[in-house]
């Protein structure tokens, strides 16, 4: 898969995260990782005021995603660790990065 189709795979899961349908959102992931790949990282859990896709990029045999929520409350920094899981790509791990730092280039 490129950068740019991975992008575009990209964009609609953040779509999903963006429109609160966290069901969409978590089809998009590892099953086996559910709910283990939650623990300890600051994720939506309802839809957000806005969000920006910061960094979309490949790493190896991995894909990265990182983008900024902004909720009601705070604002949330998020990288998305995307695998090749039996010819799908799925998101395998989540971490934050801080909002203000910004996304790794």
């Amino acid at each position: 898969m490129t950068v740019e189709d991975f992008r575009a795979l990209y964009e609609q899961h953040v779509g999903h995260v963006a429109s609160g349908d966290m069901k969409a959102a978590l089809a998009d992931m590892v099953r086996e990782n559910l709910p283990q790949v939650f623990e300890g990282v600051d994720t939506p859990r309802e839809a957000p005021k806005s969000y920006a896709i910061k960094n979309v990029r490949a790493d190896g045999d991995l894909m990265i995603g990182e983008t900024v929520y902004d909720m009601s409350d705070r604002s949330i920094g998020l990288r998305s660790i995307w695998e090749l899981h039996d010819g799908r790509w799925l998101a395998a791990r989540l971490e934050n990065f801080s909002p203000e730092e910004g996304a790794q280039r």
